[in-house]
């Protein structure tokens, strides 16, 4: 019998945070053999079709995600990863830890905010790190990542 593929979820933003977590997702990935889902969360209003909120509003704000989430899957794709995307209405923890049910391994990015911000602010991988249905890698701020040299080009640095 088979073993279906290593399955590797990241969740994504846009910041800084976020793609080192994806640059290291993709290292992992290209590592193990593992199909990886690149997950981008989104809200505007409490649904998709809410009725306080202009629609125009929410297509836009749709649209952009959506604009993400094919760039950073293409970055995945590019670097030689198995690379599917995931837009999700919800919350970002919500939408991670319901993507870790289906996952081997969740990887977020760090904001490095300490003890205190994350207190005052919540955090993300704070919250995926205890409701997670799955291990989950939080990938800090000052994380390098080592891809093959012949993909090395393709993973972002730190400046």
């Amino acid at each position: 019998m088979t073993q279906p593929p290593f399955r590797i979820v990241v969740g994504i933003d846009g910041s800084e945070p976020s793609r080192r977590a994806l640059g290291w997702a993709v290292s992992e990935a290209l590592k193990w053999h593992a199909d990886l889902t690149v997950l981008h969360a989104w809200r505007f209003g409490s649904s998709p079709t809410d009725p306080l909120v202009p629609q125009d509003a929410i297509r836009r704000v749709g649209a952009a995600a959506q604009h993400l989430l094919d760039d950073e899957v293409a970055f995945a794709r590019e670097a030689g990863a198995e690379a599917a995307g995931s837009l999700v209405f919800a919350t970002a923890v919500r939408a991670l830890v319901d993507a870790s049910a289906e996952a081997d391994l969740l990887v977020v990015g760090s904001r490095g905010r300490g003890a205190v911000g994350a207190a005052l602010l919540g955090s993300v991988s704070q919250a995926c790190v205890r409701h997670a249905h799955c291990p989950v890698v939080v990938v800090p701020d000052t994380a390098t990542v080592a891809l093959p040299p012949e993909r090395a080009h393709a993973v972002p640095v730190d400046t």
